[in-house]
């Protein structure tokens, strides 16, 4: 983020002046490849948010008036200004437009060797109407009328082909909040190309639960709805929170969660206030069946994994040009006596396991409850059962959990382990053993211990690993 060149810091980024300059305010050229070779080193592949869905209006150094008229590279008069962005919007029914875009892209592919694209603002290029004020049901006719604009999916769709077919390994990710249908289908089935869309949704569900609702009133089959309301083989990026909720004027989930107890209550040293114990268990929990349920990839943005107190903001005039919220404070997760390491212990081994069985890339998960009353959900992914109690103060014996296969279950992970902040209620060595009574619509079923606010994976020990 942030690395096409912007002239107002504040922007973060996505007020483009100069399409073809890694910006200097992070160091050289010769480092910013140095930084994309040692990644690649260490086997991790870096996208480039990509900003070809607008760009600054600023006419001294940027696009604007580039030959002293409105519609060098934009839409002359009202079509080429974006109201709620203060920018300018490309004309990408122009041969000279498209040029410009697609040199750019294969430009950052071979002299940077980035891995792929995050398109930015794909649900503003999609509409003649850009996504304001506009709410999209799933209804075909949303999609399909004199509102497309298909110059601009013309273009996304040429991008598509064009990364793809230089770099077959290369990924792209649309950041599309309307559900367009196709847009992650090959191109050669009539799709837009793209591999994999944002679940726009889901952090939104989150702080929209976090902020109007108590926890006894959470509804668990509208939470599953949101994390499975997805287009058949079309991949999505999960993800619990974004990136616009810890900047400043929003709050992350940790900060809705605990609030200013975060700056007094995160010591070891110091009891679990009900707050703190209540911010720790659901932030684990969300992140969890976020990553479980809800896409084929999981997305977080630095520092929310350990729950950093903090918001980020650039400089700007409205905090006086201060850096003080322009970092990260990675300490806190490294020092013992503060409660961020259980997050952060927990995020690791989350992510190890999905590594290990691979529920990002099994096919969706199948759901066999979502009980009101016991705020119970139960589903079952790349062989594993995830199993979620959100009741706030109920725990359940001998709980019975469908499941499709028999044999001996074993925990995996468990949100209420020590190392996680948890409070130890459930022991590790004991043995699950399913049988073959059917229950919510699997075959076999068995019976677990579930404290409240604690999500589980069992693991199936008579299958391989």
């Amino acid at each position: 983020m942030a690395i096409m060149e912007h002239a107002y810091y504040a922007s973060f980024g996505y007020q483009i002046t100069s399409f073809f300059a890694a910006s200097s305010r992070y160091g050289t050229p010769e480092e910013l490849q140095e930084l994309v070779d040692t990644a690649h080193s260490m086997g991790i592949i870096v996208l480039l948010d990509v900003v070809h869905s607008h760009a600054s209006k600023n006419s001294a150094d940027g696009l604007n008036m580039f030959d002293g008229t409105d519609s060098c590279y934009f839409h002359s008069g009202p079509r080429g200004t974006h109201d709620l962005w203060d920018s300018r919007l490309f004309a990408y029914s122009s041969w000279e437009v498209l040029r410009f875009l697609l040199s750019n892209i294969r430009w950052w592919l071979e002299e940077y060797r980035f891995d792929g694209f995050r398109f930015d603002g794909v649900t503003s290029m999609l509409y003649h109407h850009h996504g304001v004020g506009q709410g999209f049901s799933g209804d075909y006719s949303e999609y399909f009328g004199l509102q497309v604009d298909e110059d601009a999916l013309t273009y996304l769709m040429l991008a598509n082909h064009l990364v793809h077919t230089l770099c077959p390994d290369s990924i792209t990710i649309a950041e599309d909040v309307s559900g367009m249908p196709a847009l992650c289908s090959p191109i050669s089935q009539g799709g837009g190309g793209f591999d994999y869309r944002l679940a726009m949704a889901i952090p939104d569900k989150w702080i929209q639960l976090l902020k109007e609702f108590k926890d006894e009133d959470w509804n668990m089959g509208d939470i599953v709805y949101t994390l499975t309301n997805r287009r058949y083989l079309e991949k999505c990026i999960a993800y619990a929170e974004s990136h616009d909720q810890a900047l400043v004027g929003d709050k992350s989930l940790a900060f809705w969660l605990m609030d200013a107890e975060m700056y007094t209550n995160m010591s070891v040293l110091t009891p679990f206030t009900p707050v703190i114990d209540r911010g720790i268990q659901l932030h684990k929990m969300i992140r969890l069946i976020t990553h479980g349920l809800g896409g084929e990839g999981y997305l977080n943005f630095m520092g929310n994994e350990f729950g950093h107190p903090e918001w980020l903001d650039f400089p700007r005039k409205g905090n006086n040009e201060s850096y003080h919220y322009a970092r990260r404070q990675f300490h806190l997760t490294d020092d013992d006596l503060l409660r961020y390491k259980f997050l952060n212990n927990f995020d690791r081994d989350m992510n190890r396991l999905e590594e290990r069985y691979g529920w990002l890339a099994a096919p969706q998960a199948y759901v066999s409850e979502k009980h009101e009353g016991n705020k119970i959900i139960a589903f079952e992914r790349a062989g594993l059962l995830f199993i979620f109690n959100f009741h706030p103060s109920k725990s359940y014996t001998d709980y019975r959990v469908g499941t499709a296969l028999p044999g001996k279950f074993k925990i995996v992970l468990d949100s209420d382990a020590a190392e996680y902040g948890g409070h130890q209620r459930l022991d590790h060595s004991t043995d699950f053993f399913s049988e073959a009574f059917e229950h919510n619509g699997r075959p076999y079923s068995l019976l677990v211990y579930i404290p409240s606010r604690v999500a589980l994976i069992l693991q199936n020990v008579d299958l391989p690993n």
